[in-house]
């Protein structure tokens, strides 16, 4: 094999990796992956595409040896093939926040509205953690909760958070979290919260951002 045969094909190898990455959807299947394993009907769920879309779209992730599936009796589950994915993603989002500008002031537009606070901070949530000083809420759905979650975190869906209010403390802090810096659920449970005289703020982070700080997530026993 001659050097830009050699050059090519790898190239093509590097461009078939970048590709997959190359649908919003596609995206949007690894982040909600980062999370934990998932069966083929609740990503179309979350994600809102049809079954059909859905599948077409991990058997592009799987020919890229992005994800992986396993069956699980009648259904099709599946989860990401390696660490190295995850941060193959990070580094995707965090090469689109330093050159996009959009990106940025999409974000501040869409949380401004919404929550209308300024999110916290993993080292700050910690420091004020160690003192007692907050309640931590993961808002996800449970079964992303009990793949992992942050230490001392409870799990209150969003769906179910208004059911929970009475049980909270007036006098303590809530710091809300989802999937990450994107995701839209912790904002809509700040806004429930603020809405309703708690002090409530958004972690401008999750799970997978926890991790990658070199910090260990909790899991369900």
């Amino acid at each position: 094999m001659e050097g830009r045969e050699f050059k090519d094909a790898a190239f093509e190898h590097f461009a078939r990796a970048a590709s997959a990455f190359g649908s919003p959807k596609r995206v949007e299947i690894i982040d909600l992956l980062a999370q934990g394993e998932r069966a083929v009907e609740s990503i179309a769920e979350v994600t809102g595409m049809s079954m059909a879309n859905t599948s077409r779209h991990l058997q592009v992730l799987r020919s890229a040896g992005l994800v992986v599936g396993r069956r699980d009796g009648l259904h099709v589950r599946y989860r990401l093939a390696g660490e190295s994915v995850r941060e193959g993603y990070r580094a995707l989002r965090a090469l689109a926040e330093d050159r996009i500008a959009e990106l940025g002031q999409l974000k501040a537009a869409f949380f401004g509205e919404v929550d209308g606070a300024e999110a916290i901070g993993i080292d700050e949530l910690m420091a004020r953690a160690d003192r007692g000083e907050v309640m931590i809420v993961d808002v996800r759905p449970r079964l992303e909760y009990d793949s992992g979650h942050l230490p001392g975190a409870v799990s209150i869906p969003l769906e179910h958070l208004n059911a929970h209010l009475a049980e909270m403390d007036p006098e303590t802090p809530v710091v809300a979290y989802c999937r990450g810096p994107y995701c839209v659920l912790s904002a809509h449970a700040v806004s429930q919260l603020r809405s309703r005289g708690v002090d409530a703020r958004r972690l401008d982070g999750g799970p997978l951002e926890w991790s990658a700080a070199g910090l260990p997530l909790a899991a369900q026993a």
